[in-house]
């Protein structure tokens, strides 16, 4: 008997390549029938998955994750025990709501995207289903070689909540930045145009803001919404931010214990795909950095410099996993060299902003031995956004190997590269973050800044 279905939260345009793959899915607990025996879950869209992992909630509260066999039966297709379910639900922590501010801000939504209108469709649907009173969205078209975002936003998304702006310029701070001077909410939500937000997202990510006054910046959870392919789940298990599922607040003035290479410890605090900022203070520390993110030399760095940066200002960061936020990982093999790329050469570029900052290299310098003794461990196979200098990995580095995902030898290794791949890239960093210096880049320039705050304050009144 189905006892209940569940539905992907994010589709797939192909099926399975992969005897490994994983159906991704949710459930809230508070939803869950009284089991009877040999109940079954069903599973919507599931052919060619052997596993099945769900996220597990209690309203927005997320409590972790669970996986489970995927059994094919007849008439129902793919389904899950909810036996099994049961008990793999009772060892999972209680985690408590957090509450939701009286008063809910406004808050502008800024998605940048360049050419990848498939994509966007996918993700601004998701974004205007969100379940928010107050909320606008920006599309920021970065430096398109196409009219397709334009036509795209033009013919299909005609909702007044929208609207869509060009910044000429190649590279995701410059595109995050037009965003932020274009934004009218309090708070300003970053994402990215290859995912599917949560409905609850604003309302979880506001919640983090409301922990205290102080708190600049607040980050979620990016849980992988497809793991069709051996080269996603190898990804996946390769990233903290796709299993931070303990709320955390960070500030300079006091490290935490767990943490001895704080405020360094950048895979500890989320990803780009996933963040929000006070917009006021955001435009007050100058916005992004030119010299970092995908479309520059650097090809990324952009989020670990914001971060940093908010902590070094005085501000709190919260990681809120209710804050939820789905994310296509890379498909295949060609994808993960070029993003493995990306992240080593940002990573490089950023340690060098690091150590050119006084302030930030004083700090560094206490730092270091254990920072190089975890960058040379990444060779392994590590491919994760800035944790080179992150104290502890979230997932074990050897949960799925190369060559069990795959059987292929060739292919392992081909995998088993990508880690060097990015450890090498690390190298070409410092040379490419100071020719981007050299062509003028850096923060928003202060007249900017003074014209946005004068502009916010007259919208205000």
């Amino acid at each position: 008997m189905i006892a209940l279905r569940l539905e992907r939260p994010m589709t797939s345009p192909e099926a399975p390549e992969w005897s490994g793959a994983v159906w991704i899915g949710q459930i809230d607990v508070a939803e869950l029938p009284d089991p009877s025996a040999g109940d079954t879950v069903a599973l919507s869209d599931s052919v060619g998955y052997s596993r099945a992992r769900l996220l597990v909630r209690r309203s927005r509260a997320v409590l972790g994750f669970v996986e489970l066999d995927v059994t094919d039966l007849p008439e129902i297709g793919g389904s899950v025990s909810l036996d099994d379910l049961l008990v793999a639900l009772a060892k999972l922590p209680d985690v408590p709501a957090a509450v939701e501010p009286l008063i809910l801000p406004t808050v502008t939504v800024i998605i940048c995207t360049r050419d990848r209108a498939e994509q966007l469709r996918g993700a601004l649907t998701s974004v205007l289903a969100i379940d928010y009173p107050s909320f606008d969205v920006v599309v920021v078209d970065n430096a398109g070689a196409t009219t397709e975002t334009r036509d795209l936003v033009e013919t299909e998304f005609g909702d007044p909540r929208v609207r869509l702006v060009s910044e000429p310029l190649a590279g995701l701070s410059r595109a995050r930045n037009t965003g932020l001077l274009e934004a009218t909410g309090d708070i300003v939500a970053y994402t990215d145009d290859d995912v599917v937000v949560d409905r609850h997202w604003l309302r979880s990510l506001v919640t983090g803001f409301a922990r205290n006054e102080d708190v600049t910046c607040v980050t979620g959870l990016v849980p992988s919404g497809e793991l069709r392919t051996a080269v996603q789940r190898f990804f996946d298990d390769r990233v903290s931010w796709s299993a931070n599922l303990v709320a955390r607040e960070f500030r300079l003035a006091t490290p935490p214990a767990d943490l001895p290479m704080f405020p360094f410890s950048v895979g500890e605090y989320g990803t780009g795909a996933n963040f929000a900022l006070r917009r006021d203070t955001a435009i007050e520390l100058g916005g992004f950095d030119t010299a970092f993110g995908v479309g520059t030399r650097t090809g990324g760095g952009e989020d670990l410099d914001i971060f940093t940066r908010v902590l070094f200002a005085g501000g709190a960061l919260v990681v809120e996993p209710s804050a939820l936020v789905w994310h296509r990982h890379r498909a295949d093999l060609g994808a993960l060299r070029h993003q493995a790329i990306g992240y080593g050469t940002g990573l490089g570029a950023w340690l060098t902003k690091v150590a050119l900052n006084p302030t930030m290299m004083k700090v560094a310098i206490s730092r270091a031995p254990l920072a190089v003794k975890r960058l040379v461990s990444k060779g392994g196979g590590s491919l994760e956004s800035g944790d080179a200098m992150s104290s502890v990995p979230a997932l074990p580095v050897a949960t799925v190997s190369a060559s069990e995902l795959s059987g292929d030898v060739d292919w392992a290794k081909a995998v088993s590269k990508v880690g060097w791949i990015e450890l090498w890239s690390v190298t070409k960093g410092p040379w490419r973050y100071l020719r981007q210096r050299w062509d003028g880049t850096g923060l928003i320039d202060p007249a900017t800044r003074h014209a946005a705050a004068r502009a916010a304050a007259r919208r205000a009144a």
